[in-house]
């Protein structure tokens, strides 16, 4: 037992180390796309590789982490409250904004996969990328999908938003932090929302009710359309 617990500590230790030298190592060269998040998993990924190291093993050992990191999502709704007075007046919009968001996420991304490549396995698994991983998951295993697939190209979703989503809506001349925040939650839920909540408490609200918005409607209309556009598209 003693074992074990020192494992899981060591392991959790050595996670955390990696992931904050690369944090010092971003705010010392100041560059965006030395991202911590996606500098870590590379260094897992290799690490774990050149070790021959199980990823159920690796995964098991860090499951305070993953405790840890699910009480960190709370948080965001403190900027959610202290901007509720302001969405209040916005809801209608807002809500109509991300179910449009939502449902063209997930028809052009299955709509293009199966132009390019026509698996509807993979198709089913890339229109699911933009939302939260354990919706993401539940509703690809319903629908036969790939959840490997589904897990990665989420990864990618969050990390795009992260590192070059607001220099992007910034090139498109998207300056509002009302409408970055939302368009970060809708596309690159919670890394993204996390990232961008460092700029100001507007973005991780908007952020924030993007990403328990848009998931929310993907949990529903997701598991309809997707077998719809299934007969439609691929039938």
């Amino acid at each position: 037992m003693e074992s074990r617990l020192m494992l899981i500590a060591l392991t959790c230790i050595l996670t955390i180390l990696t992931y904050q030298s690369f944090v010092k190592l971003q705010a010392k060269l100041n560059k965006v796309w030395l991202n911590p998040m996606l500098l870590t998993i590379l260094f897992l990924i290799l690490g774990l590789y050149n070790f021959q190291i199980d990823y159920e093993f690796y995964d098991n050992n860090t499951e305070p982490l993953n405790f840890l990191l699910e009480l960190s999502v709370v948080t965001l709704g403190f900027p959610l409250y202290q901007q509720l007075h302001a969405m209040k007046k916005q809801w209608k919009v807002i809500v109509l904004l991300l179910i449009l968001a939502s449902l063209l996420a997930i028809i052009s991304s299955f709509a293009l996969t199966w132009i390019i490549i026509s698996q509807q396995e993979i198709a089913i698994s890339l229109s699911l990328k933009s939302i939260t991983t354990p919706i993401a998951i539940a509703i690809t295993e319903q629908l036969n999908g790939n959840i490997a697939v589904t897990a990665f190209t989420i990864i990618i979703a969050g990390l795009f938003g992260a590192i070059w989503g607001i220099k992007w809506l910034t090139l498109l001349g998207v300056n509002s932090a009302n409408a970055q925040g939302l368009a970060i939650g809708t596309a690159s839920h919670a890394l993204g929302t996390a990232t961008i909540s460092q700029i100001s408490y507007q973005h991780a609200a908007y952020s924030s009710l993007a990403l328990i918005l848009s998931a929310s409607v993907t949990a529903i209309i997701g598991p309809v359309l997707i077998p719809i556009m299934i007969n439609l598209i691929g039938g």
